[in-house]
């Protein structure tokens, strides 16, 4: 899963892309490099982040979406968003994959989820983005993640939505200190255990600099490390910002394999 951040604020490449010809060619070239699914978001999820409004995020995806949906009519394209109309207004330019960091809790959105038949993501985090890393606390982190997807995916299923498109993803960095990441990438086998594919997005996050006391645009082997673990231990999706090298890993893990 290759990403694309049309915002001004993400912590890795805010900015890069607001322009919508600059999105679509980043796609473009990510495809070229091996992505499987173009992950497309208009409202940055980093710490400290501002919400924006339904109105701004429409007017940010639905362009580079409709435009990449013209260009290349296989690839899978998912929206990476919390709110209904914009999934619905996604849906409509063309995007076949939902993606939400909220897992689907806010209002409209199951039933968005349930209507569309597509895959969808359900994230887990604790708080919201603004305040979500000053201090996060768990009983258990392994045990709440789990505990909270059993819950979400009853939901799901209470709105119909089908259990084959249903994909967890742990959150890392989403209300976690660097123990509670480390602790749920040592055991996506036991996430794997819910019966569900799982995702995993660790791309250039503030934990690998925590690690090996880097900027995020010196964290490219260590998101290469996590991505392999991760692959491994049996992660089906990696959400990642440098897809070749990405791509590249992954090709000879699987030979080595």
């Amino acid at each position: 899963m290759g990403v694309i951040n049309v915002t001004p604020d993400s912590f890795s490449d805010g900015g890069k892309f607001l322009k919508t010809e600059f999105a679509v060619s980043h796609a473009l070239e990510l495809i070229k490099q091996g992505a499987d699914i173009i992950d497309i978001g208009g409202e940055s999820t980093r710490p400290g982040a501002d919400v924006v409004s339904v109105n701004e995020e429409i007017n940010r995806v639905v362009p580079v979406i409709s435009q990449l949906r013209n260009l290349d009519s296989k690839i899978t394209i998912s929206i990476d968003t919390s709110k209904a109309l914009v999934m619905r207004a996604a849906i409509n330019a063309g995007a076949n994959f939902i993606n939400d960091v909220n897992a689907l809790q806010n209002i409209g959105c199951l039933e968005t989820a349930a209507q569309s038949n597509l895959h969808v993501c359900l994230m887990h985090k604790q708080g919201q983005p603004k305040t979500m890393q000053k201090n996060p606390e768990y009983e258990d982190i392994l045990t709440d993640v789990m505990e909270f997807f059993e819950q979400r995916i009853e939901n799901c299923k209470q709105a119909n939505i089908q259990d084959k498109n249903i994909i967890l993803d742990p959150g890392i960095g989403f209300g976690k200190t660097l123990e509670h990441n480390l602790a749920l990438l040592k055991n996506i086998k036991q996430l794997k255990s819910l019966g569900y594919p799982i995702l995993i997005g660790v791309s250039r996050k503030t934990m690998i600099g925590q690690i090996l006391n880097s900027e995020v645009d010196d964290r490219l082997y260590g998101s290469l490390a996590i991505a392999q673990f991760a692959y491994m231990q049996g992660a089906e999706y990696l959400r990642v910002h440098d897809v070749k090298a990405t791509a590249d890993v992954l090709k000879i893990t699987q030979k080595l394999m």
